[in-house]
């Protein structure tokens, strides 16, 4: 059972294709990635879907509920954690949670029952009754995540759930993220740049640049399809060498991204000194060397050339461009 489709999901702000012609599909259960730089479209996707914005193109279907002729009951069942915090901080963690629970029409019993339940979650039973203003950035973001399921959605949306925390943070709220999609059945659709994220949590990535789906399968597929590892090499004028090694019978793809050479080879330990034979004999120098396996990274890289991190832009972006379309 599907709990997403959509079909050419659209998405064009004064000019600018934001989401562009998105065909999905994304199973009942699943924790599925949407894996992009800022400002490729994944949070004007998500906020489709929650019927935040309306498509300028195309339709989705969202637990069963099209997004144009049942937006009450796609609201209804679902979730979602913002990109930007959105607690009141001038209230307790308690007193944020019952509110949503009033907002969603929860009895006080189905309140008080669940508030208790989802604290203990995510291990906010202690800090219940302080503001939320005295709250560390990870424990805000805890509280949104269980705020997100006071009302038992059936999806959940997390917009960029990690961003701005530290790793010890982040590797916390990836086990709330894959507590919640197994403990409570909830189908999940996260949105991220962070390649470890997306490797950790998703069951299926879809990598996204520009508003499209430029590759989609399990995290382990889509490193499968480079079939190698990758040798990175920093070199002065790294195109020039670029055109020397795609010549070569020792490497299978070449990639240039900054002041690197990214190269797909087999048999990396003895194909090393083989590359730096041939930069050594262009008269070139290796500033530095490295080799790794395959990363979604070098996925994204090679589909577009360039590396994820390059991209500036963001959902502040998207929605300047979306209020500037509508005042006019």
């Amino acid at each position: 059972m599907q709990a997403i489709v959509t079909d050419g999901l659209t998405r064009k702000f004064n000019g600018l294709t934001a989401v562009d012609h998105v065909t999905l599909q994304i199973k009942k259960g699943e924790l599925f990635g949407l894996l992009g730089p800022n400002g490729a479209g994944k949070t004007t996707f998500i906020h489709m879907l929650c019927t935040i914005l309306p498509p300028t193109e195309g339709t989705a279907k969202v637990a069963g509920f099209d997004i144009h002729q049942n937006p009450d009951s796609v609201r209804a069942a679902i979730g979602i954690v913002f990109q930007d915090p959105s607690l009141d901080n001038r209230l307790t963690g308690r007193e944020n949670l019952d509110f949503h629970g009033r907002v969603y029409g929860m009895s006080k019993i189905q309140r008080e029952k669940r508030i208790g339940e989802i604290l203990k979650l995510v291990e906010l039973e202690k800090r219940a009754n302080t503001l939320v203003q005295t709250y560390s950035s990870g424990m805000r973001r805890r509280l949104e995540i269980a705020r997100g399921l006071m009302h038992h959605p059936k999806i959940m949306f997390l917009d960029e759930p990690t961003l701005g925390l530290d790793p010890q943070t982040r590797r916390k709220i990836w086990e709330y993220i894959q507590m919640l999609n197994k403990q409570e059945g909830t189908t999940i659709l996260l949105t991220t740049h962070y390649m470890d994220e997306a490797e950790y949590l998703c069951d299926r990535v879809g990598i996204i640049d520009y508003g499209k789906i430029i590759a989609l399968d399990e995290p382990e597929k889509l490193k499968d399809q480079l079939e190698g590892d990758i040798v990175s090499l920093e070199v002065p004028q790294p195109r020039k060498y670029a055109e020397v090694f795609r010549g070569s019978k020792y490497v299978k793809e070449v990639k240039v991204v900054g002041d690197y050479l990214h190269l797909t080879v087999t048999g990396a330990e003895k194909t090393i000194p083989k590359l730096m034979q041939i930069i050594a004999r262009h008269n070139g120098k290796v500033r530095s060397v490295g080799l790794r396996s395959p990363t979604l990274e070098d996925v994204f890289i090679r589909y577009t050339g360039r590396g994820i991190r390059e991209e500036g832009g963001g959902v502040k972006e998207e929605m300047r461009l979306w209020a500037k379309a509508s005042s006019r």
